[in-house]
């Protein structure tokens, strides 16, 4: 009988007496042990009904056993490194003040076996800190994003929605101006409608564009308090503004950022890439299986095939895998691409 799926309960007030033992047996196997730091609770490691103990074991052949604070593997020397690195993580995450959840045990585990990098590097890559919450990349593909935006002038950061491109780059931007690194943030899309008309809108010109710069606001605004914002926008120091206002300035010092931008035409994106100053960063994002331009994807396609290669420009492809909204969305992301490979 397969002993992964005879496992106690292990929850509650029984956290700390409990045992629980699973996997499979192997007379061979080194046994490596950890000790959970003070003020874990193994509770929260293990999850409810020790529901991310099962999703753990079920993603690795070592025996796993719990003993109060203490937890030991039994396997191979990779499997076993592997554990160590996981529960390690697990133990920071919630001393953090965190809760580990199933997106999150899934996601250092699709970590640890992409080996391109140890969780840990996700945890110490803080990006901002603000009112107490710590903004941090959670993917392979997210580190590698914001390593990129770090070490090149111009970077692209494509991909599905949900991967944190707009989220992460607007992160990045904020911690350059806290560290004066920029003196400003211009934050820009294009004008495009999603595939519905929204027909006459009252007032004035930014009350007429705004619903369109909203999402920019929303995620400005997760960052920096509302007050703060609202200076940092009266007095320039912080810009949103349509791509077509764009036109005819130049842009020192600042970190740019164009967003939805496989709604742009080529001559936008061109338009758009020679605005970059002295000192200033450009990020551009786009999802170019979400274009609401009846012309298609044209402006990023562009970009990548003129500019593919060019020193000090990087393109990023963030993948389903690197989605951190809801565990749906990347379902629902991974049926849409599945269905456009079969329509090739």
């Amino acid at each position: 009988m397969d002993e992964r799926h005879d496992m106690q309960e292990f929850t509650g007030a029984d956290a700390k007496n409990a045992e629980i033992v699973s996997g499979s047996q192997n007379a061979s196997a080194s046994i490596t042990r950890i000790t959970a730091p003070y003020g874990v609770d193994m509770a929260l490691v293990t999850g409810p009904n020790d529901k991310l103990l099962h999703i753990i074991q079920e993603s690795f052949a070592a025996r796993i056993t719990v003993r109060g604070d203490e937890i030991s593997f039994a396997g191979g020397p990779e499997e076993t490194q592997a554990l160590t690195m996981l529960f390690s993580d697990i133990f920071k995450h919630v001393l953090a003040g965190s809760l580990p959840d199933e997106a999150y045990i899934k996601r250092m585990i699709l970590l640890l076996r992409s080996e391109e990098m140890a969780p840990d590097a996700l945890r110490c890559d803080i990006l901002l800190t603000d009112r107490g919450k710590s903004i941090r990349p959670k993917t392979a593909g997210q580190k590698h994003f914001v390593d990129a935006i770090r070490s090149n002038t111009i970077t692209f950061g494509l991909g599905p929605a949900g991967t944190g491109k707009t989220f992460l780059t607007c992160a990045m931007a904020v911690a350059a101006l806290q560290r004066k690194d920029v003196s400003r943030i211009v934050l820009t899309r294009p004008i495009v409608e999603a595939g519905e008309s929204l027909g006459f809108l009252p007032g004035t010109m930014m009350e007429k564009v705004d619903p369109y710069i909203r999402p920019l606001y929303d995620a400005l605004f997760e960052m920096i308090d509302a007050r703060t914002a609202t200076r940092m926008l009266e007095d320039g120091t912080i810009e949103i503004t349509p791509l077509a206002f764009m036109r005819g300035r130049t842009f020192n010092d600042s970190f740019v950022i164009l967003d939805e931008a496989q709604n742009t035409t080529p001559d936008q994106m061109k338009m758009f890439l020679t605005r970059l100053g002295f000192g200033s960063k450009m990020v551009v994002t786009g999802d170019e299986s979400q274009s609401d331009n009846p012309r298609g994807p044209a402006g990023l396609k562009s970009a990548r095939d003129k500019l593919m290669g060019l020193e000090d420009i990087a393109f990023v492809e963030l993948r389903g895998c690197d989605v951190v909204r809801n565990s749906l969305v990347a379902r629902i992301v991974a049926a849409y691409e599945n269905g456009k490979e079969e329509a090739r």
